[in-house]
């Protein structure tokens, strides 16, 4: 049974930066599309960006293109999504979210709050 764990989140300044990781445990992620997501207050979770855990292959939401990295580490089976030039609407819990053959996985959420 895969499960991750978020952490790295934080309070920060407009234009600043935060790096979040995903850990997994109970099976290694090279088989997922790993993705992370993001919820506001009182707004539907959204796809922030997600990486094919098999090629690498990535993709961003266009609020975040050009802003926001996610990467694997095999090593430590992990994958993380590092943000730069926040804004406050980057404001949310952002989720790490698993997916393979129809089994879908959730982290429990990792808060990030954009304010001066």
């Amino acid at each position: 049974q895969l499960q991750l764990e978020e952490s790295g989140g934080g309070l920060v300044q407009p234009g600043g930066s935060l790096r979040l990781s995903c850990a997994a445990s109970g099976a290694p992620l090279d088989y997922y599309v790993i993705g992370w997501f993001r919820q506001a207050p009182g707004k539907e979770r959204e796809v922030v960006s997600c990486i094919n855990g098999a090629d690498g292959g990535t993709r961003y939401a266009d609020s975040v293109q050009g802003r926001f990295t996610v990467s694997k580490d095999n090593a430590l089976n992990t994958v993380s999504l590092q943000m730069s030039g926040l804004q406050p609407e980057d404001t949310g819990v952002y989720y790490c979210h698993a997916a393979y053959v129809g089994n879908t996985y959730w982290g429990h959420g990792t808060q990030v709050t954009v304010s001066s």
